[in-house]
């Protein structure tokens, strides 16, 4: 029998499409892929972007869910459409990757039904908040008071992912506990920025967690979830063993998914 400590979770990590020279191209960012294998201590898996999981599809969502212990939704170019939410259509140069939201929104409310442990990331935290129902703000940068969150116009890979402002964490809240067991007793940390969405109204059953000091939410939980459900607004798959805080949020996931993993293995779980 395996023994929890020795079990590696099988994770699904989501994909975008992309357009290259013609042909449409299904893939993710290698940074997504490290942080499942070095803070989750899982084993990556693609899960192909084609658009029909309402309809039961290709992807047989279902079957896949029940042999996943953990999935993680990443961040993308493009940005969650609009019509999602009951919101006005995108201006025309706004990247959109409609393939990416058939596929993931259906997914994220089928995951979470099924107790399946989530991580959200980026464009992840606002396709988690619009499944369950709540909405985004598509333009963040053009709201009074709001600071550019935008990604830094730069081609040097360590200033775009930058650290550039704190977020304040919920007394008490999933974050927090997750924070202190890091050994972190400020209530605050310091975060990259590269998104131009972000949530407005949360979704019921969701949590926030974190706060950007211009009230920006940075992070969500799902505290009535069985499982582990969680999403953060930065990137934080970013040289992930490099920062104290975004491994402890993988540890976290990955415990889960190691749970998980155990259980459906037959072994007890640590």
């Amino acid at each position: 029998m395996s023994r929890p400590h020795t079990i590696r979770p099988l994770i699904g990590v989501n994909a975008d499409v992309r357009d290259t020279n013609g042909i449409d191209f299904i893939g993710t960012g290698l940074k997504y892929v490290t942080g499942v294998i070095e803070g989750a201590g899982g084993i990556p898996v693609m899960v192909p972007t084609l658009g029909d999981v309402d309809e039961g599809g290709q992807l047989h969502v279902d079957d896949l869910i029940d042999r996943l212990d953990g999935l993680v939704l990443t961040g993308g170019r493009s940005n969650v459409e609009p019509h999602n939410y009951g919101g006005a259509p995108f201006r025309p140069e706004t990247l959109r990757d409609p393939m990416r939201d058939q596929t993931t929104l259906p997914l994220s409310r089928k995951a979470i039904r099924g107790g399946l442990p989530i991580f959200g990331i980026c464009r992840g935290i606002q396709e988690i908040n619009v499944a369950l129902g709540g909405s985004l703000h598509p333009y963040l940068w053009e709201l009074e008071g709001v600071n550019d969150h935008r990604m830094p116009q730069t081609d040097v890979m360590a200033n775009r992912f930058a650290i550039r402002h704190p977020v304040h964490l919920t007394p008490d809240g999933l974050f927090a506990d997750i924070a202190r067991g890091a050994g972190i007793e400020d209530n605050a940390v310091m975060v990259n920025s590269l998104h131009g969405q972000a949530i407005d109204r949360v979704a019921d059953g969701l949590q926030v967690e974190a706060l950007s000091d211009d009230g920006v939410v940075e992070g969500v939980s799902m505290p009535g979830n069985a499982s582990f459900v969680a999403a953060v607004q930065w990137h934080a798959e970013y040289k992930v063993e490099a920062n104290t805080f975004n491994r402890a949020l993988f540890e976290a996931f990955g415990h889960a998914s190691r749970r998980r993993a155990a259980a459906r293995a037959g072994a007890d779980v640590a």
